[in-house]
């Protein structure tokens, strides 16, 4: 039982370039992984963004393989805070015109706008992440995250019971979601920017789901 992470960055990358509209084509995305052991929830999460955003995956399961001209740079934030900020200020002496910036979690995120603002360029950049934390919808709803894939930890954990339970019983084993090597326990954007052909809920919805 788990979310699609590649899901999950596709939805903030589809995002963020119908939010850029035009201007996508000459975007600078800056992207805050998460360390350079390049886990399957840092590759998945930061390749989905890329397939949404419309930038050629070259091996989905590598990061920074890729030649679009449109990406700065990487940079890792071990998923918290300070590491996003550290990492931020690193792209931004690469390229100060960044106008995009995919973080691998919403504690990233909140690092990354932190850097930004204290050179006086929060307005410049669209932030996305993944997570659905209440602390991350908060910073949704107060304009420092753009957009968020929510996730569903508890549903997760829940669901895993009940299946437990279930095969405790009568042997009855869950199927995995089509496509899938899991059993798909949704993820939903939350943003209070929507953007016309994808689904998504306000902050204050979010803020009623949220965990953490």
């Amino acid at each position: 039982f788990a979310t699609d992470n590649f899901k999950a960055g596709e939805l903030i990358g589809q995002w963020a370039k119908a939010k850029m509209g035009d201007k996508a084509a000459d975007a600078k995305i800056g992207f805050l992984d998460l360390n350079p052991s390049q886990v399957s929830v840092d590759y998945l999460r930061d390749q989905g963004f890329m397939k949404g955003f419309g930038i050629d995956i070259k091996d989905e399961k590598k990061i920074g393989d890729e030649d679009d001209p449109r990406i700065v740079g990487h940079d890792v934030t071990n998923g918290n805070e300070q590491g996003g900020r550290t990492a931020m200020e690193n792209l931004l002496q690469k390229d100060p015109g960044i106008n995009v910036v995919y973080t691998i979690n919403e504690p990233a995120a909140a690092g990354a706008f932190e850097a930004l603002k204290s050179v006086g360029m929060q307005d410049q950049a669209i932030i996305v992440s993944v997570d659905g934390g209440c602390p991350g919808v908060q910073n949704v709803k107060e304009g420092i995250i753009g957009a968020t894939s929510m996730q569903f930890p508890l549903k997760m954990a829940s669901m895993g019971i009940e299946a437990i339970a279930a095969f405790a019983k009568d042997g009855t084993k869950p199927q995995n979601s089509e496509g899938l090597d899991f059993y798909n326990t949704g993820v939903t954007l939350i943003t209070d920017q929507p953007v016309d052909g994808i689904d998504s809920i306000s902050s204050e919805e979010g803020l009623k789901q949220c965990w953490g």
